[in-house]
């Protein structure tokens, strides 16, 4: 199983960014949490951060072609206006799993609405770390669900 984690904007400064909402792991710390709980689970994970929104598109593109079997996704500030984004996501046919480390809906009022809410399986924010680790264990098993159908 193939388990596809797409980083958003300005990701690659977690450490570094606001520690309060974010803590003080970097993205790389925190994709060495996600390969070990995918080692658990005996699935394969990738991640992939860029603050290029058609990067981003053009790799969601890609995952659709790779038959990925879920999708996680912090796509950071473009949750909340990138219908690019959003309609490229429209596209698979996976789990997608939206996730935020801060709970967004206890922040900024631009941030309590996410353009992937209606096409995603689900949304896990607020937990910090775990969130990631939350969202990989759900979109595995929905994934597993999924091919037995």
């Amino acid at each position: 199983m193939k388990v596809l984690m797409l980083q958003g904007i300005n990701l690659n400064m977690f450490g570094k960014r606001d520690p309060k909402q974010y803590g003080t792991l970097t993205l790389a710390e925190i994709d060495a949490q996600l390969r070990e709980v995918a080692k658990e689970l005996g699935v394969e994970i990738e991640s992939f951060q860029t603050n290029h929104e058609g990067a981003m598109v053009e790799r969601i593109h890609q995952a659709y072609f790779d038959n990925v079997d879920a999708v996680l996704i912090n796509a950071g500030a473009w949750t909340h206006y990138s219908y690019g984004i959003r309609d490229a996501l429209a596209i698979l046919t996976c789990p997608i799993v939206e996730l935020h480390m801060s709970n967004i809906h206890a922040r900024e009022e631009f941030r309590h609405r996410s353009v992937f809410a209606e096409i995603v399986q689900g949304q896990i924010s607020g937990f910090g770390v775990d969130s990631y680790l939350i969202a990989l264990r759900t979109a595995v098993s929905h994934a597993k669900a999924a091919q037995k159908i």
